[in-house]
């Protein structure tokens, strides 16, 4: 695909972009990925435009023939599952192993999606008085789907699958920084069969996005992303108040560790919930709340020996590593002035992050101390990046878990119920998790944050929500007249 010009799928023809150059590097090795043009502003109108006229006849459509070509799309993703592991791991830094993982996750989607539909969606009968009232769900249209590069198919899969399922057409934007990922995407939904225009790629950065958000053939618009870009997409769909907008804008998550007789365990749990994919999921922990003890002395100290012996590496390596590198140098150098501003406000480093190699944007794990501090930046650093605060108590502790305007993940480790409970009944989050990383999500569930984490339009099982309608209908095959007239009413 490198070497061929042709990047947009647009009314079912490839075509080559007639925007900027768009160019990637490998985060491993700083060699050249990628070298083609974006869209331009015409031709993403253009993909609208085909999204907005295939809307008409394609939400007509049985579900069962939308079912038949999804299940068409996943036997074509299956049939490519090692090539899109392996395009998904070139383009990110991720291990092949955890790129595997991804792409299941993307096929086993096809499956939730349809059981989803099916529970969420169902036509329901109730009566007012002898007259049935049926609640149907239609397709709410023309979508545009903006991808993130952490999970560069499995993310926008999540989000495309249900509006296709539910009768919407879409207009896919990869992120800028995985636009192969994206470009294969599109060939196994050619491969599939939709119709021309019911799916369309674009491939682009912030321009490309601002005009999908911006287009009026456009019916709403499903992000995953950093907060800052969901504000402003939520600034700019506040003047249309009939554009469907579903945000999951990321978190500055706590994990609390409160005394367990596992060692071992609390341990793991802290490394899956922070450094897995190294540091670059919305719901890794970005704080590590202990409640004082001689337990949480020791446990921080096997942390930081167990953090220091994880293998970092490309994604080929040999031990397989835990981490790969970070998406990109900008990335890389964010996490250390972080790092550098804290030490600066009076932090203590218990295990500095540093770079690891002279090549890519390998990092190793960082773990700060920030008790104490008069103010600690509430932010989402997306990286292996570890703020420790230390609290008197487990009040203490809950109370310190709150203290953000994020609210996507929480997750507890304690061998108490009775003190699960209450955290789960006093922490915002979309997702609170017990003795479970706070990365451990189910696509059997929902998953969307509260507050500065997303817009109440949960994903996951849920998506099939936000890509249908409710409709209700009072219907009856009699024409009879009311045995009595309204006040005031003659014919």
């Amino acid at each position: 695909m490198k070497n061929d010009l042709n990047t947009l799928w647009i009314d079912g023809i490839w075509m080559q972009g007639d925007g900027p150059p768009l160019r990637t590097s490998s985060p491993v090795d700083g060699q050249s990925l990628y070298e083609k043009n974006e869209a331009s502003a015409q031709q993403v109108a253009s993909a609208a435009r085909s999204a907005k006229a295939a809307f008409d006849n394609y939400r007509t459509t049985t579900l069962e023939e939308r079912m038949r070509l999804i299940h068409l799309f996943k036997e074509a993703l299956i049939a490519n599952r090692e090539t899109m592991a392996s395009t998904i791991s070139t383009e990110t830094g991720k291990p092949l192993w955890e790129a595997l993982q991804e792409t299941d996750s993307m096929i086993d989607k096809v499956s939730i999606s349809k059981s989803a539909f099916r529970k969420r969606c169902r036509v329901e009968e109730s009566y007012q008085g002898t007259n049935p009232v049926r609640i149907h769900y239609k397709p709410v249209g023309a979508l545009a789907v903006l991808g993130p590069f952490n999970f560069p198919g499995h993310l926008p899969n999540g989000h495309i699958i249900p509006a296709l399922l539910a009768g919407n057409t879409v207009v896919f934007k990869p992120s800028e920084k995985t636009p192969l990922t994206g470009e294969l995407y599109a060939r196994l939904m050619q491969q599939a069969g939709f119709p021309p225009g019911v799916f369309n790629m674009v491939q682009g950065g912030k321009e490309a996005g601002k005009a999908l958000a911006t287009s009026s053939e456009l019916d709403g618009l499903l992000f995953t992303g950093s907060r800052d870009t969901g504000k402003a997409l939520s600034k700019l769909f506040g003047a249309f108040p009939e554009k469907l907008l579903a945000l999951e804008m990321g978190g500055n998550n706590p994990l609390v560790i409160d005394e367990i007789e596992d060692l071992n365990f609390a341990c793991y749990i802290a490394i899956q919930s922070a450094f897995i994919s190294a540091g670059q999921r919305c719901s890794c922990a970005r704080r590590l709340i202990l409640i004082d003890s001689p337990f949480a002395t020791k446990f921080l100290s096997q942390f930081i020996e167990s953090t220091k012996r994880l293998q970092i590496g490309s994604p080929l390596s040999s031990p397989e590593p835990f981490m790969g590198p970070l998406i990109s140098p900008d990335a890389m150098h964010h996490l250390f002035n972080t790092q550098e501003e804290l030490l600066q406000r009076g932090a203590i480093s218990l295990l500095r992050s540093g770079r690891v190699g002279d090549r890519g944007n390998f990092v190793s794990p960082g773990v700060i101390d920030c008790t104490g501090l008069q103010s600690i930046p509430d932010e989402e650093v997306f990286g292996p990046f570890l703020k420790v605060i230390r609290v008197k108590d487990f009040d203490q502790a809950v109370e310190e878990a709150e203290k953000t305007r994020y609210g996507l993940t929480a997750s507890l480790v304690s061998s108490s119920r009775h003190r699960y409970e209450f955290f789960q009944k006093k922490v915002r989050a979309g997702i609170v998790n017990w003795n479970a990383p706070s990365t451990g999500a189910s696509s059997k569930g929902p998953f969307g944050g509260l507050k500065d984490s997303g817009n109440h339009r949960a994903s996951a099982f849920f998506a099939a929500d936000y890509c249908s309608s409710p409709v209700a209908s009072i219907e009856t095959a009699e024409v009879k007249m009311p045995a009595k007239l309204p006040p005031g009413m003659a014919l």
